[in-house]
Formats: structure tokens, C-alpha cells, sequence
């Protein structure tokens, strides 16, 4: 599906295909004109205006008060993008590159940020021909915009940096010759425009937002066969439960855990335990209360991306140029930390139904396998859940109760979005991990309990996982068939129907 940079918003669904790198972004000539109407109004209200405007005839942070020679404008901007590019730390992904790329695009190109055309469209350029500049995880404050990250990401704008091309490291001066691009020379305001922003926060936010409403479904899948592998009670996903707490979430998780147990001869038997432990019973309130904080978070970062959040921004049908903050992460850093929060607690009710169902608990035997005491079983892929758990717990601190002061307390407030950004990363990609040990320890113990008697949806799932993780009769190198089932959770398909 191609995607045309135009007046329509963007959504979850462009972003999927935009992570992929399979979407040709194209801009429209609506939005060309956009831009450049608003760049030729710059130019004028410059050469008529005596008064200084930040960051545009001035200097940046605490040197605002510093005038600018007209005849240095050009290589004020570029000083700016050069002198910024101070990121530490590991690369971020290449699906995040791609994303911070489009989101800048999209967001210089509404028309208020005072930049050309070409330097819009050579971002989109690199993205087109998966030219990924390099950016590193570490530097951003998360106001001010994501500066150092995103001074990396358009540093080959001007010819310099590293970048990424068929999957091996370059020069960025040797990639644009490969390509036949000449470096942009920024005009008044352009470098400015490129490192003020919030998209290394919202591309991060989005990676993780397209994991996490994936396995939100993944997880009741999952949890449904852990309760017939346990010999769980249907009571707790009755309808009359969840009406008496209308929570959303808690509704539709109750709603997908009764169809997927539909036709189920297990979930009808009697001689039942009179209760289940919560890890069981609560599945309605835990993974609906996650369901509905990740609703909550998509909508602030849907509402980010479709946003102009660098400064200053310019408004040229107002004849007016306003210095505000609308780089402020202070929207992202809350609901990153949220969003983090909510999937630690997604793993963690997780590993406990793990350790229930290898613990010789409900006629199953102990560790999952027929000679325990020979055999460890399921016995170490419930403490290695339990590491990646108790690692999530940890990188759910918030990151956005923290500010430390900078440029010389000129902006003395500051998100720290970034850093909840890339700990958001971290708890969603855990989590795949332990939803894959979870499935293969259900399904394991579901064996024991007998998979004819499963619900049909469940039966097909099942025979579905079984062509890439087999049934485990005597002790084996367990790593290998975690990363074949953590391989199934990514690609599998896991729809409530």
C-alpha cells in the first residue's frame, strides 16, 4: 500500500506497512504546496523584520538572546544539526529508523515549520530506498524535541554521518553518491525544524503499539489453552461478572476467552476445584485493564504523530511566527510509562500460570514430563520467565517522574520520554518471550490433559504450533524450541473470532 503524505491523518494501519519498509511514501502536491508557501512567507517576514525570532535569527536554548548575522543564517542551521548529533549507546532498530523518517516527513510537511520541499522529500527519499541513517538510543531529554537522536537521523541531509544500506554500514557521502544525492544546504529555520520534534519518542511508541495490540489477543489465546491445560472453570468469563463491572477491556477479554473455549468438553466437565488462582480466574480484569491502557496510549500517540511539534511554528495565513513547546514529551512519557507498566503486568500474570501448570498441580505431572527426577522438564523455562518478568518490573519504573535541568536552566523542565521510549521497547519484546513460554508450556501440559477434548479453535492453534514445536518427552536443548515459539508468536496470526 502505497502512502501519499497529504492532509489525511496518519493510523495504525499505514505505520504497519511503513515498519515493514514495503510502503512507497510518495508527497502529494497539496502538501508540496504547503510547505513552500510557508517557507516563502519565512523568507519575506526575515528580509522585512528588524525584531529577532528564535532560533531563526537568534541562537538556540539558553543563547536565544544572541542575534545572528543574516549573511550566517544558513550556517547557523547547519552548525546546529552538526553540533547536536551527540547520541551515545546501541543503534535503535531499523523498523524505528523507517518510522522516525516518515513521521518527520509527515509532520514538516503540514505547513508550518518554514522548510523546502526538497529537504521533506529527500526524507523521504532515504526511506523509499532504505537508506537508514544511523541513530543511537541514548541522548535524547525528551524536550526540545528528541535533539541529539534526530540530529543523527538528518545528518546525512548535509552529507555526513553513518547510515545503514543492504544491511552494512557506510558514510553517508559515499550512500548519496550511490544514490545521486547532493547534500541540502538548510536555509533559516531548517535545522531547527529537523532536531526539534518528538519523533524518536512517537516512532518508538509506535513499534510498541503495534506489538502490544497484537499480543493483547495473543495473550488470551494463550491464557484459554493454560485454562484447559488446568482444568480451569468457565465461571469467571460469564457475562453477568463482567456486567456488573462494565470495564471494556474486562468485557472483550471475557468475550474472547468464552469463544475461544466454545465446544470445549474440558471447560464443561464437573468435579471441578470450587475456585482457580487468580493468575486464572483474573485473566478478565488483568488483561482487560491492559486492553484498555493500551487503547488510551494509541490514541495520545495517533494524536502526536498527526502533530507539528517542533518551534518555532509558523502560521503564515495569521501572519504570525510563535515560539511555544510542542516539543514537550510530557504526553508520550506518561503514556510510555503507562504502556510499559500495563505489559510488565500482562508477563508477570503470565509466568504465574506457568508456574501452576509445571508445579504437579490438577493430575498433571511435575515439571510437564513422564519421569521427573530424570527428566528437569519445564522446570528452567519457568525461571527464565521469571528473569525476564522480574527485568520487566524493573524497567517499568516511570521514567517521566524524572527532569534534570539543561541549557542553562533555559529549559529547566524535560520529559525524559525518550528514555521511557526505548525501556517500552524493551518490556513489549520481553513480553513475546514470555507469552512464547507460556504457549509452549500449555501446550505442553494441554497434551497431558488431552487435546481432543480442547475447543475447536484451540485444536487448530495447537496444530498449528506443533509444526514448529514439538511435544517433549525426554529432556532436550530447550532454547532452541523457545526461539521457534517465540518465532510462532510473532508470526502467527492470532485473531478471536
Amino acid at each position: 500500500m502505497n502512502l501519499i503524505i497529504d492532509s489525511n491523518p496518519l493510523t495504525f494501519d499505514h505505520l504497519e506497512n511503513i515498519i515493514s519498509g514495503k510502503s512507497p511514501v510518495s508527497l502529494s502536491q497539496q502538501a508540496a504546496s504547503r510547505i513552500n508557501a510557508c517557507r516563502e512567507y519565512l523568507d519575506k517576514k526575515i528580509a522585512g523584520q528588524s525584531e529577532p525570532v528564535y532560533g531563526i535569527t537568534t541562537g538556540f536554548g539558553s543563547l536565544c538572546s544572541r542575534s545572528i548575522n543574516t549573511q550566517d543564517l544558513s550556517q547557523l542551521q547547519t552548525n546546529l544539526v552538526v553540533s547536536h548529533a551527540c547520541g551515545l549507546g546501541d543503534p535503535v532498530s531499523d523498523e524505528i529508523v523507517r518510522l522516525m523518517l516518515v513521521l518527520k516527513a509527515f509532520g514538516l510537511a503540514r505547513g508550518n515549520s518554514g522548510v523546502q520541499v526538497a529537504t521533506v522529500q529527500r526524507l523521504i527519499d532515504l526511506y523509499n530506498n532504505n537508506a537508514l541513517p544511523v541513530v543511537r538510543e541514548l541522548g535524547s531529554l525528551g524536550a526540545s524535541g528528541d535533539l541529539a537522536p534526530l540530529a543523527h537521523l538528518v545528518l546525512p541531509l548535509l552529507g555526513l554521518g553513518e547510515m545503514k544500506y543492504n544491511n552494512k554500514l557506510h558514510t553517508a557521502s559515499e550512500i548519496n553518491r550511490k544514490l545521486g544525492f547532493s547534500p541540502i544546504e538548510l536555509q533559516s529555520k531548517e535545522g531547527l525544524a529537523l532536531l526539534n520534534g518528538t519523533q524518536f519518542m512517537s516512532a518508538h511508541g509506535v513499534y510498541v503499539m503495534l506489538k502490544a495490540r497484537k499480543l493483547q489477543f495473543a495473550a488470551d489465546v494463550i491464557g484459554a489453552i493454560a485454562i484447559e491445560a488446568y482444568n480451569g472453570r468457565i465461571d469467571p468469563f460469564l457475562e453477568e461478572i463482567q456486567a456488573i463491572r462494565p470495564h471494556k477491556g474486562q468485557a472483550e477479554t471475557a468475550l474472547n476467552i468464552r469463544k475461544i473455549l466454545q465446544g470445549s468438553h474440558h471447560i464443561a466437565k464437573e468435579g471441578k476445584a470450587v475456585q482457580d488462582p487468580y493468575s486464572f480466574r483474573c485473566i478478565p480484569q488483568v488483561h482487560g485493564a491492559v486492553k484498555d491502557t493500551i487503547e488510551y496510549a494509541g490514541n495520545v500517540i495517533l494524536t502526536e504523530i498527526n502533530s507539528v511539534t517542533d518551534n518555532p511554528t509558523i502560521f503564515p495565513e495569521q501572519d504570525k511566527i510563535l515560539s511555544g513547546g510542542n516539543f514537550h514529551g510530557e504526553p508520550l512519557a506518561f503514556v510510555l510509562d503507562f504502556i510499559s507498566i500495563a505489559l510488565a503486568e500482562l508477563g508477570n500474570i503470565a509466568e504465574r500460570r506457568v508456574y501452576r501448570l509445571i508445579s504437579g498441580q490438577r493430575g498433571l505431572p511435575e515439571f510437564l514430563v513422564a519421569h521427573p527426577g530424570l527428566n528437569s522438564g519445564f522446570m528452567i523455562p519457568q525461571y527464565a520467565a521469571a528473569s525476564v518478568v522480574s527485568q520487566n518490573k524493573q524497567l517499568s519504573t516511570p521514567a517521566s517522574v524524572d527532569s534534570i535541568t539543561s541549557s542553562n536552566e533555559q529549559e529547566d523542565h524535560v520529559s525524559m520520554g525518550a528514555n521511557a521510549a526505548t525501556k517500552a521497547v524493551k518490556v513489549v519484546n520481553n513480553l513475546e518471550k514470555i507469552l512464547a513460554i507460556e504457549m509452549m508450556t500449555a501446550c505442553q501440559a494441554l497434551e497431558f490433559r488431552g487435546v481432543k477434548d480442547t475447543s475447536p479453535y484451540i485444536q487448530n492453534i495447537f496444530n498449528e504450533y506443533r509444526k514448529s514445536v514439538p511435544f517433549i518427552h525426554e529432556d532436550t536443548l530447550m532454547y532452541d524450541l523457545i526461539d521457534k515459539s517465540l518465532e510462532f508468536i510473532r508470526n502467527y496470526r492470532f485473531d478471536v473470532v
